[in-house]
């Protein structure tokens, strides 16, 4: 008795990116129109398949990134996300996407490149409250995104990084309250800084205001990671109330 041979599944890989960044005090995510059917008007994410079975994965993502947004971020750290392929989340066929993300300060406008008919910052709030529908699964996606961005926040010096080279506590207090999408109690987050050791280090005054004392400055300490970590609140302070 022969056995049936095996034939593989048609099975198509993506690359699909979540760029995040600070646009007046809120977070921000990139997106793009598609140009192209599927879905073609609609926004979605910029990514897309690979080229060519040689094509390293990270690779395509910054060219996707370049072709659809026309952003030269060759420098810009991708971390992988996560892996999404669940039967139907493409019209097309079998999918299965490689998704990246990254969260960098002071990002360009970008423009619409080859498969995009338009590209740009989008307010977060607007993508999770599903208020901007997207193409294919990319709100999960975004959402994914956006809590592994919030973590980071906890667990990291990536606040720093929003803030100008000197910065006061409540520059940084901004960044998180953008990033997690919650007021915070301004006396709590001051303690929970200060505790973290190597989080900030003293930078002086500011130049005195008229009236009032002068703000304490702060830059950047030495410490990548932190130690207690920026644990964010179960509720905000107007819950608590």
């Amino acid at each position: 008795m022969t056995q049936d041979q095996w034939v593989p599944p048609v099975v198509l890989l993506a690359v699909d990116l979540v760029i995040l960044t600070l646009r007046q005090s809120c977070l921000h995510v990139l997106l793009v129109e598609r140009g192209i059917e599927p879905y073609l008007g609609a926004l979605a994410l910029p990514g897309g398949f690979l080229q060519h079975t040689e094509e390293d994965i990270t690779v395509a993502a910054h060219r996707e990134l370049s072709e659809e947004a026309d952003l030269d971020l060759e420098t810009l750290s991708l971390e992988q996300l996560g892996v999404y392929g669940d039967p139907g989340r493409d019209p097309r066929g079998r999918v299965v996407s490689v998704a990246y993300l990254a969260i960098a300060p002071r990002l360009p406008e970008p423009t619409a490149g080859t498969d995009a008919a338009a590209a740009g910052w989008q307010p977060i709030e607007r993508v999770l409250s599903g208020d901007l529908p997207l193409a294919f699964d990319h709100q999960r996606i975004i959402t994914d995104g956006v809590e592994r961005a919030r973590v980071k926040l906890e667990h990291s010096s990536l606040a720093t990084a929003f803030c100008g080279p000197t910065f006061t506590i409540t520059d940084l207090q901004d960044v998180y309250e953008a990033v997690w999408g919650i007021p915070l109690d301004p006396r709590n987050f001051y303690r929970k800084v200060q505790k973290t050791e190597g989080f900030i280090v003293p930078a002086g005054t500011a130049r005195k205001a008229t009236t009032g004392r002068p703000a304490r400055l702060f830059r950047a300490g030495p410490c990548a990671v932190l130690y207690p970590p920026m644990v964010r609140p179960t509720e905000s302070p107007s819950e608590k109330e």
